[in-house]
């Protein structure tokens, strides 16, 4: 028995409904060359919200070119593990979450399926939190409000804008996405050449050197907040290529188009942080909103353009890889039906937050490096899985619980449990007052405890990351073979 939808042959517009699932693509609907995938991650990672990331790397108190370092490494890295998961698609032509069955098992698989789940729809509600903030707020310092009312307003366009795409699908996120492109790329370069005269080089530069473990922390944190957040999905975009596309293609334009904004957006946004404490205060509550405040009064619109569009080209694909997620998970309905309820979620999520929450940057923090943990083991054991293989992926045994993929694979299982119990173990999140039972092993390893100088480098991502792919990679690889003999 599969859970295999059929779809009619044929490219489907823009405007109408995807029908395909959890499907694989068949070979008359692959197109496109390695070089498309540029626009899908571009147009996702170009939001201005990678210049508060300068603010939230200092905030680890380092310097600006030890964050540089961090941010460059950080950023390309986590994002070449994007490329290199990208490949499982061009090679099974099917979403990520479906792919990752060849490692977990059909059954199995639905583990790392709900975590993906959650780290998407946190991100797409994350999103659209801050778009709506940004909105208020630019609206505020125009006089037009900015208050209850701006903010229901914000929050029905913004959600309105994602909810559309992740439910027409693949063929308008594609068109989305190149239109985003372009229009925050230009708009963007305007916004840093109209603030550049804020930076203070003096201010920059004497910015103190942090300790080995600040700076490791940064670069975890920066990790987690690019290229880790997106490895769960990394598959749903390169799966509608030909198997004959570019291997090197696939990687290359998947880590370029997704780190080339970062990269710039972070180090002006440090210039930006590194020149003003109150800027960087400010952001911590309104990552946003708070970059307006250095703006002339008539680029103020079009910030509201750049920032909100930057926002939605992120969370248009979180909705749509959402949307699969959930269906991996087990729920019986239509991908657009999924990710249709994702969206409520994302709606409900935002309404509390902007509504009745309270400060962002802390909850935001902890969310990521919380889920970060288990989805570096699931990374690790899933770029572990695709380096062993030799061949395309069995596509019907995906869908087959007695198929040679099998129904549940417990040692992959075990290794994310193991791994993220010990990694929450070694991950401090004190900003955030629901996640203070963490770091419970630093004390007992000799690490300083949760306020010694080891609590907030956040090694329990390296440390799941890195033992996932290594004990995966020598453990796994027998039955890898054996799943590869021909019958």
């Amino acid at each position: 028995m599969t859970d295999q939808v059929q779809v009619e042959p044929g490219e489907v517009r823009a405007l109408q409904v995807e029908l395909n699932g959890l499907n694989v693509i068949d070979d008359a609907d692959r197109k496109g060359r390695p070089s498309q995938l540029f626009w899908p991650w571009f147009g996702a990672n170009v939001s201005v919200l990678g210049l508060s990331y300068g603010a939230f790397a200092l905030g680890f108190g380092i310097s600006f070119w030890q964050a540089v370092i961090a941010g460059l490494a950080g950023i390309v890295f986590s994002f070449l593990l994007c490329g290199l998961i990208a490949l499982a698609g061009k090679r099974g032509s099917a979403p990520t979450m479906v792919l990752s069955r060849a490692a977990f098992g059909v059954r199995g698989n639905k583990l790392p399926s709900l975590i993906s789940w959650l780290l998407t729809v946190g991100w797409e509600t994350v999103l659209t939190i801050l778009a709506t903030l940004a909105t208020a707020t630019v609206f505020e310092r125009l006089g037009w409000g900015g208050g209850g009312i701006t903010k229901v307003i914000a929050l029905v366009v913004v959600g309105t804008l994602i909810v559309a795409g992740g439910v027409l699908g693949f063929d308008l996120i594609m068109r989305m996405q190149t239109v985003i492109t372009i229009v925050t790329g230009v708009l963007t370069v305007v916004y840093i050449v109209l603030v550049a005269d804020q930076v203070s080089w003096s201010k920059v530069s004497d910015l103190p050197n942090g300790s080995t473990q600040a700076v490791i922390g940064a670069l975890v944190f920066l990790m987690t907040g690019f290229g880790l957040g997106w490895v769960n999905m990394a598959a749903d975009y390169s799966r509608y290529l030909p198997r004959s596309s570019s291997s090197a293609g696939v990687v290359g334009w998947t880590t370029f188009g997704s780190s080339l904004a970062p990269i710039v957006l972070l180090v002006f946004g440090l210039l930006l942080a590194g020149s003003s404490t109150d800027l960087s205060a400010a952001i911590a509550a309104d990552p946003i909103g708070a970059l307006a405040e250095a703006l002339p009064t008539w680029f103020l619109v079009p910030f509201v353009i750049v920032a909100v569009l930057g926002l939605v080209g992120g969370a248009v694909l979180d909705i749509y890889s959402s949307g699969l997620a959930l269906l991996s998970v087990g729920l019986p309905v239509p991908r657009y039906v999924a990710a249709f309820v994702d969206g409520v979620i994302m709606i409900a999520g935002t309404v509390y937050v902007v509504f009745f929450g309270d400060e962002f940057l802390g909850q935001f923090t902890g969310f990521l490096i919380t889920l970060g943990v288990p989805v570096a083991a699931w990374c690790g054991i899933m770029l572990a899985d695709i380096a062993s293989r030799r061949r395309d992926y069995a596509e019907a045994d995906l869908f087959d619980r007695t198929g040679r993929y099998g129904d549940i694979r417990w040692l992959p299982i075990a290794i994310i449990v193991v791994t993220t119990a010990i990694g929450w173990g070694l991950v401090t999140n004190a900003g955030a007052h629901w996640l203070t039972w963490q770091g419970y092993l630093l004390g007992p390893l000799g690490l300083g405890g949760k306020q010694g100088n080891w609590a907030f480098a956040n090694l329990g991502v390296l440390f799941a990351l890195v033992v996932a792919f290594v004990v995966q990679l020598a453990a796994g690889r027998r039955t890898v073979q054996a799943q590869e003999v021909t019958a």
